[in-house]
């Protein structure tokens, strides 16, 4: 599939999302120049978050996130992450409408047991720092029940969002959140109209969320 950066962002746009995770958002050989230029984000009203990367690439490990004007940054960090391939995370702690929040950007390893191996260490990091209500976003490359890869996250729950993969005819349900308990997931769907099919070879999925309430 040719990449079409304008095709994607219509794709993007179609979603009316506050927070956009991406991944395979750059070119895989170095200096991995950005598969989606930052302009045409910036067009379209979103901002790409600046994880520090090399020039010219969009994010961390193809990971990515763009932000809309509702939402600001606080604070980025990019993580390595094990296995037999190379990986990493993204991280962005934001001030958004629901107040404070943290969102993980991910794409995770074809073997389960890096999967595994990936969601720990990216658990043990988020251990580390002051607690915030926290979005797990991106492709986590599970072909079975995403409960699964729970023992990695002591204290998330998992969206069912549908098939994702491939586009043109899902049958695997590889896109997903795992969401800390100060969320509930009001609505979540799979993006699958013109031109999400062409777009990308995963569907878009999305998610509506709302702070949980203290006595749910």
């Amino acid at each position: 599939m040719l990449r079409n950066p304008t095709r994607t962002m219509v794709a993007i746009r179609a979603l009316r999302a506050d927070i956009v995770v991406l991944q395979e958002a750059d070119k895989r050989l170095a200096p991995r120049p950005s598969a989606l230029p930052p302009e045409l984000a910036r067009a379209r009203g979103l901002e790409p978050v600046d994880f520090g990367p090399p020039q010219g690439s969009l994010g961390w490990h193809g990971n990515a996130m763009l932000i809309a004007s509702t939402v600001t940054l606080r604070e980025t960090a990019c993580l390595d992450l094990p296995g037999i391939e190379p990986r990493g995370a993204i991280r962005a702690d934001l001030d958004t409408p629901l107040g404070a929040i943290r969102v993980v950007g991910v794409h995770l390893g074809l073997l389960r047991r890096s999967r595994l191996a990936q969601l720990t260490e990216i658990h043990t990091h988020l251990q580390k720092l002051t607690p915030l209500p926290t979005v797990i976003a991106g492709d986590f490359n599970e072909w079975g029940a995403m409960g699964k890869l729970s023992p990695a996250l002591p204290g998330y729950d998992f969206v069912h969002t549908g098939q994702t993969y491939p586009a043109a005819r899902p049958t695997g349900s590889l896109d997903s959140f795992a969401l800390t308990a100060e969320f509930n997931a009001v609505d979540s769907r799979v993006l699958k109209r013109v031109p999400a099919r062409t777009a990308s070879d995963h569907l878009p999925v999305w998610v509506d969320l709302q702070r949980a309430t203290a006595d749910a």
